[in-house]
């Protein structure tokens, strides 16, 4: 089997463990891969990647991810989520419009210090690895990009405020960062307490399937499973079958018709994805070439 699954991934386990959950399902042998690790306390959407669907990856871009998280306010953790070490300020009063006023400041592109429970790496070792020995590191500041980050809901009833967000951003973003970020620049502190991952480029949470929908055997799996198609490529139609053999065994073509510069999709006559080609020129020549052959799946 060969595509792509929308895992709806459950809080309490990594996203290793969920690879590691279905490949008693396939073949030995079979590659998988995952788009975009998930901690252990976020659940939503992890894509799976299957098979020849592996060899997309490069060629995915850079994905737009949303998320409805949960902050707390009042508190700081060392893992700047509920999972870790939390130490409370006594601070919990903040206004809505100034709440407001701040989650439109956060807005646009921000900088983000990589948090030590991380899996940035630092001389050889994750982060993380050294903040498990109490060890604490000099980190370069990373950019990332929030497009969208709407309130959702303010609960007070609690010994704690919490606040819902809606975020959407760049690949990259440590949602748990902004949500202490913000919790420091409201001076009362926040951590995160709760994260859902809504959609990760093409894959969006109401047609992921839960892990245990899928766990039963490979025929269920395969009825679920989508070759993802890069969507911001362009895509080329083969006109015959001796054009498709060419492709397949990694061989170019001249093309006579007028093609886009860049990267595109290549598809046999019956519509099938077998390739990711682009175009050079050779002797004033329209040359297309493959640069990452899937072979007929």
């Amino acid at each position: 089997m060969h595509g792509f699954l929308n895992i709806d991934k459950p809080v309490g386990i990594t996203s290793f463990d969920v690879l590691r959950s279905l490949r008693s399902v396939f073949p030995k042998k079979t590659r998988m891969g995952h788009l975009g690790t998930l901690d252990p306390m976020a659940s939503g959407v992890l894509p799976l990647a299957v098979g020849a669907a592996t060899r997309l990856l490069p060629f995915l871009g850079e994905e737009t991810k949303s998320y409805c998280a949960v902050m707390t306010l009042g508190g700081v953790s060392d893992t700047q989520d509920a999972w870790g070490e939390i130490s409370y300020t006594g601070q919990t009063s903040f206004s809505h419009q100034g709440l407001l006023e701040l989650l439109q400041r956060f807005t646009g592109v921000i900088s983000q210090l990589p948090p030590m429970y991380s899996a940035v790496h630092y001389q050889g070792q994750r982060l993380y690895e050294l903040a498990r020995q109490g060890i604490e590191v000099e980190r370069t500041p990373r950019q990332a990009e929030i497009y969208a980050l709407k309130l959702l809901a303010i609960d007070t009833e609690g010994d704690l405020p919490r606040i819902k967000i809606d975020v959407s951003c760049s690949k990259g973003t440590y949602v748990r960062t902004l949500c202490h970020d913000i919790g420091q620049a409201l001076g009362t502190g926040a951590f995160l307490s709760e994260l859902r991952r809504t959609h990760s480029g093409a894959f969006k949470i109401e047609d992921a399937y839960p892990l245990d929908e899928l766990k039963p055997g490979r025929e269920n799996i395969a009825r679920h499973a989508k070759l993802y198609l890069p969507g911001h490529l362009p895509e080329l139609v083969l006109q015959n079958d001796d054009q498709v053999n060419t492709i397949l065994h990694g061989g170019s073509l001249f093309w006579p018709q007028e093609l886009p510069a860049g990267e595109m999709r290549i598809y046999t006559p019956k519509n099938q994805l077998i390739a990711i080609g682009n175009i050079c020129y050779v002797a004033e020549k329209q040359i297309l070439r493959p640069v990452r052959v899937l072979g007929l799946v």
